[in-house]
């Protein structure tokens, strides 16, 4: 009962909002193009559709766009919360605001930013539910991910949601960065096996990265190069009879070019992958940055939709499977870089 009147509570305030909608002002079109903006984009963004008392405030984000100002910003944030961190609050997935962010604030970056494009559209099937297999990389904040999600909503009117790393979810830094529901609000799966086999189990369409976190994480002097796949999308898409779209993504490589991943100073912060490289400079100045990414192309090539994997109950047999389907991914890959 709690959580239906919360999601109503929700519900209205969207729909009172979005007969405003949300409007670009000048300053959120500067935040747009000035790269320690970007965070400030995504917060007024929520903070228009919600009640977000423990969000940041207008002093806090013109320090944003100060070398050094976000420091500043974090402490009079910790002190306006009684030196406290933002309240851990559980959100879920609401449609109605994946909506409005993805037409008031991915529009515009997959537009003019990213340059997103599908290809091979005459692959894309027209209707789920399916497990869209992609190859994921750039060691940033997942862009390819976002950009492909939108790109199929708008192109199928499809409800999206990407399996996300738990980091995502509860990392100190991102609850800091991000309002805490953020990730949840807007659609995102925990990359846990039992919320992965509920989301596949309801019929879902969703973003799945075949290479886990060792797609982003390998670096750039392998890039291009598909990692060791998972078994457990091969093994759900057979239990659940779901299908698999793969897609290529030619572009993510360079949302954070020249990086290489820390391992161990990732696993003392306990962070997924640490990219190093000389934009880690610039991101000490503008922690805000961390959202942010490399302007570049991103291309979607929509491969033939796998009905069947055939799975077996033998891992070892699946985990083969996998690499197979991985090694045939990668051939395709090679041959869309070559014909580019």
């Amino acid at each position: 009962m709690i959580h239906q009147h919360s999601d109503s509570i929700i519900n209205q305030s969207l729909a009172t909002a979005s007969n405003k909608g949300y409007q670009f002002s000048w300053f959120d079109w500067f935040c747009l193009w000035y790269p320690p903006g970007w965070l400030v984009l995504f917060n007024r963004h929520w903070q228009h559709y919600h009640n977000d008392p423990d969000g940041w405030n207008w002093w806090e984000y013109i320090l944003f766009l100060l070398p050094c100002g976000f420091y500043l910003a974090l402490l009079m944030r910790w002190l306006r919360l009684g030196c406290r961190s933002p309240r851990k609050e559980v959100g879920e997935f609401n449609p109605n605001y994946q909506q409005a962010f993805r037409q008031e604030i991915l529009a515009p970056i997959v537009k003019y930013y990213f340059r997103g494009e599908l290809q091979q559209i005459n692959n894309l099937p027209s209707t789920g539910p399916m497990i869209v297999a992609m190859n994921h990389a750039g060691m940033c904040f997942p862009w390819d991910f976002l950009t492909l999600g939108y790109l199929l909503s708008e192109t199928r009117q499809w409800v999206v949601q990407p399996l996300a790393s738990v980091s995502l979810f509860e990392h100190p830094w991102i609850i800091w960065w991000l309002p805490s529901q953020w990730s949840q609000v807007l659609g995102g799966v925990r990359a846990e096996i039992g919320d992965f086999e509920t989301a596949i189990a309801q019929g879902k369409i969703l973003l799945y990265a075949a290479e886990g976190i060792r797609g982003p994480g390998k670096g750039w002097h392998k890039r291009y190069q598909l990692q060791k796949f998972d078994i457990s999308f091969i093994q759900l898409s057979d239990r659940y009879h779901i299908p698999i779209l793969p897609v290529l993504c030619i572009g993510s490589e360079f949302l954070h070019p020249w990086a290489i991943n820390s391992k161990k100073l990732q696993r003392i912060i306990k962070l997924p992958f640490l990219p190093i490289s000389p934009l880690m400079l610039i991101l000490l100045l503008f922690p805000s940055m961390g959202i942010w990414a490399m302007k570049t192309r991103l291309q979607y090539f929509i491969q033939p939709l796998e009905q069947q994997i055939n799975s077996s109950k033998d891992r070892a047999i699946t985990y083969q499977q996998a690499q197979n389907f991985r090694e045939k991914l990668q051939t395709q890959l090679h041959q869309i870089l070559v014909q580019r």
